[in-house]
């Protein structure tokens, strides 16, 4: 009786591990090192977001991935480059009465390619992608924009990241 219920725990566990998501496959493609991030370009009129972005997607990275960032593209295997096309704020909802806006969403928008500096083949690349925060400027919150811009550009370089996995996502 013993063994056999030493033989259903390993098999639950086996189950159980196989059930959760773990995997003996690479999440991110191996072979590869480093990623250059140089600053995106910025065709918006809010500064400075091109550099908080670059900030972002270097801790994601250096965070979540197996690369190591480096500061000249010519030292790395890989390049992440795009622009900010777009930073749009759009009212979610207003007051009652005065019709100021209660709550704003911040929605960053960028076009990137993460591109193999070796081959010059286009890893990955996407156009119009965008992440959002949002604040609330009524002042028993008293929340300003920069706090929607910055919780939008943190999801935007996690999105980014993600998308550098093997399957893509």
């Amino acid at each position: 009786m013993g063994k056999w219920m030493a033989r259903c725990a390993a098999v639950m566990l086996l189950v159980m591990l196989t059930g959760c998501g773990y995997s003996t496959r690479e999440l991110y493609p191996a072979q590869y090192r480093t990623v250059a991030v140089p600053n995106f370009d910025n065709r918006t009129f809010d500064r400075e977001v091109e550099f908080e972005l670059r900030e972002a997607l270097i801790k994601e990275i250096e965070q979540r991935t197996p690369y190591k960032v480096v500061r000249t593209p010519g030292a790395a295997d890989t390049l992440l480059e795009g622009t900010v096309v777009e930073v749009q704020r759009s009212a979610i909802s207003r007051q009652q009465g005065t019709g100021l806006p209660q709550e704003v969403e911040v929605t960053v928008m960028v076009d990137f390619v993460w591109r193999d500096l070796r081959s010059g083949e286009d890893l990955r690349g996407y156009r119009g992608f965008s992440a959002t925060g949002q604040y609330v400027p009524v002042r028993t919150v008293g929340e300003f924009d920069v706090t929607a811009k910055h919780r939008a550009v943190q999801r935007l370089a996690q999105d980014i990241v993600s998308t550098m996995r093997e399957d893509g996502w």
